[in-house]
Order: structure tokens, then sequence, then C-alpha cells
């Protein structure tokens, strides 16, 4: 039986609508297709349909769950279509605890796998290092200003498509929260583990603070 098998058993899932809160970063981009294509991590059904546009990274603390603490790092390289409506889809993303993994595999497809995070703050600003079998793969510094305002799904509507055992799956998650502008500086990425973020610039830098999130039940795409 395989470690995911073992992991899977003694872990409970922890059923949708999930209400989560937190802070963290987005990073908004406008990834090119060569870029994606080469960086990108696309797996078979998101090939077929990657249409291009707005892209974004994702590292966030999240302080409640239904499955407790974790950090998460994910990226959407950009919009796909499916139905003929324009969606996100996730396709390389790591989390900090092994229930976070399972749960989210499980839920909503969404294709999690376990890192080790390392937050390092000093006032406004932030250090993060993320790190798979003690190989550091992701570095970043985050400096926070004081200009705020806030940011809702209800102005910017989000929803993603993942694949899993049922089927394709489309969840739309609702969140709100207070956002500060952002620099990021000195990113170190190693390419094999996730899309090397040093050889492109962000759009958008924000930090989101003291959110509130619903992660809802999915439907079948």
């Amino acid at each position: 039986m395989e470690d995911t098998d073992i992991a899977k058993n003694e872990i409970q899932i922890a059923l949708p609508p999930w209400q989560l809160t937190g802070s963290g970063y987005i990073l908004l981009y406008r990834f090119t297709k060569a870029f994606v294509a080469e960086h990108g991590f696309l797996v078979d059904f998101q090939k077929e349909k990657f249409v291009s546009g707005w892209g974004a990274v994702m590292l966030v603390d999240y302080q409640t769950s239904p499955v407790g603490p974790y950090h998460e790092l994910l990226f959407i390289p950009g919009l796909f279509s499916f139905n003929k409506k324009k969606v996100f889809s996730i396709s390389k993303i790591y989390v900090s605890t092994q229930n976070s993994v399972i749960n989210g595999i499980e839920n909503w497809g969404i294709p999690k796998e376990l890192a080790d995070f390392r937050w390092s703050k000093e006032r406004s600003s932030e250090h993060i290092d993320i790190r798979k079998n003690d190989v550091p793969f992701f570095q970043a510094d985050f400096i926070r200003k004081n200009i705020g305002f806030p940011v809702s799904t209800t102005v910017l509507p989000l929803t993603i498509v993942q694949a899993s055992n049922r089927g394709l799956m489309e969840t739309k998650p609702k969140s709100s929260g207070m956002a500060y502008l952002t620099s990021l500086r000195n990113v170190k990425v190693k390419s094999e583990f996730f899309p090397d973020l040093s050889k492109v610039k962000p759009l958008l830098a924000i930090r989101v603070e003291n959110f509130k999130m619903e992660f809802p039940l999915p439907t079948l795409v």
C-alpha cells in the first residue's frame, strides 16, 4: 500500500463547505503561453483547455480551517475554457500538513503536495522559505506598504476547475479581507519544483490580512 493510501486511511475527511481565516500574499501576472508551456506544470486536461490571460501565485497562512492551521503555495497559470466558460485552474500547489493534502484532493480535486514552510517576520517585512525533502525550492521577501483597501470575491469572482476521480469539478470560493500593496524581492525558485518566478515580474503584489473564506461544495462540470 502506498504512503498516500495509508495517510488517507488515518485522516478523517472534513467535508465542505469549509470556513477559513488567515492572511497571505497574492501575486498577479500575465504569463505568456511559452512560459506556461515550459514552466506551468500543466496536466492533460489543462493543456487542452488553456487560454492564457491573468495568472496568479498565492502564499497563504491559514490560521483556522476544519483541518487546523496550515500554509499554502499555489500557482494558477491563467484562464482555461470549460463548457464555453472562462475559469481558473491550479496546476501546482504545496501545503504544510498531510490533513490539508488529503482533504484538498478528496474534496475538490486540488493536487496538493506536502512541503515544509518557514515564515520569518520582522516589522513590515516577511521572508518565506519553502522546502521539499529538505531541499529549499522557493524563497522570497515581502515588504508590506501602508496603502490599504478592501478586497472581495463579490467584486472579483473566482471559479476554479480541477480534475478528480469523480470527473472535473467546479468550485466557487468566496472571500473578503483588507489588502495592502506589497513589494516582492529576492525571489529564488528551483524550476523542477515550482514555476521560476525569478524570470517574470508581477503586475501587482498585495498582502491580504484578516480574510474570511468559504470553500463550498464543488459541482461536476
